[in-house]
């Protein structure tokens, strides 16, 4: 199937023109956007994606559109391709001068929907590179992605599909795309947003549905969780990826809009074993997601 792209109360095709040149979001990546997965024809959780879209917003200094605005498009979009897996969301700052300074005109909206091709695992590398939780757009999810882009590259390159991050103190983060959740000691634990995180929409409906059903998943305090414990993931074949001693049976998950909970099957090329609450929270996640597409 092809992209449908809403802009400016038209649809269109990806090879028609819907931004200007000197928009600011094309000239320094200055936007916000959301990705819904879409399921029947419907955006799985909008209301929560758009409530951090506005906050997204705020953050960098940008008004969101009023919300019914981009409810009707996402409907219009989502109409001309019922059968899309994924919803794109963005906002930008217009167009401006060329330079870090906006402008005074109206912002830019796209709405877009495509195909998705999600897999029920995941295979993760380490990066080089490291999160600034520090940064003035730390948590928020703007467009400014060239970072992850580069950090998808690598992993890809060596065999994972996505990049898992310390930030600057050495506390793991997340993923380039998703949150991340580790398997240890009897609990599932994901980083606390004090690290830098984005505050995932799957990671806050997974915590909320592991409180509702007994399962022992929490954010963990931002001590709790070093880049290093990575070297205690459970490797297939016994023994852990670092060699270090591997009673506290480590594993770990991704969260994401279109992955869901992906168990990790690989860790920097080697093969690792998921946990029995990686495993349960991946089950716990999709039955609760069949049970309404806006929790």
């Amino acid at each position: 199937m092809t992209v449908v792209i809403w802009s400016d109360g038209h649809l269109l095709t990806p090879e028609e023109p819907a931004l200007s040149a000197v928009d600011h979001g094309i000239t320094v990546g200055d936007g916000v956007f959301e990705t819904c997965a879409v399921y029947g024809g419907q955006a799985f959780a909008l209301s929560r994606h758009l409530r951090r879209l506005a906050r997204s917003a705020a953050g960098i200094g940008l008004v969101a559109p009023e919300e019914q605005l981009v409810r009707d498009a996402v409907a219009q979009v989502l109409a001309a391709a019922p059968d899309s897996g994924r919803l794109r969301i963005t906002v930008t700052g217009g167009p401006a001068p060329l330079g870090s300074m906006r402008g005074d005109g109206p912002l830019s909206l796209l709405v877009a929907a495509g195909p998705a091709s999600p897999s029920s695992v995941s295979r993760a590398v380490r990066l080089p590179w490291v999160r600034n939780e520090r940064s003035a757009v730390a948590g928020l999810k703007t467009t400014s992605y060239a970072e992850n882009v580069v950090g998808y590259a690598y992993a890809s390159e060596r065999g994972g599909d996505e990049g898992l991050m310390a930030n600057t103190v050495g506390a793991l983060c997340e993923g380039t795309a998703s949150n991340v959740f580790v398997e240890i000691g009897g609990e599932l634990l994901t980083p606390h947003l004090e690290t830098g995180c984005l505050a995932g929409i799957t990671r806050e409906l997974m915590l909320e549905w592991a409180r509702d059903e007994g399962l022992p998943a929490r954010e963990a305090r931002i001590d709790e969780l070093p880049f290093g414990v990575l070297d205690e993931v459970t490797l297939a074949g016994g023994g852990t990826i670092g060699g270090v001693p591997g009673e506290r049976g480590v594993s770990l998950a991704l969260a994401g809009s279109i992955r869901n909970v992906a168990p990790v099957v690989s860790l920097d090329g080697q093969d690792v074993v998921p946990g029995p609450l990686v495993v349960a929270a991946q089950e716990l996640f999709g039955r609760r997601l069949a049970e309404g597409i806006d929790p």
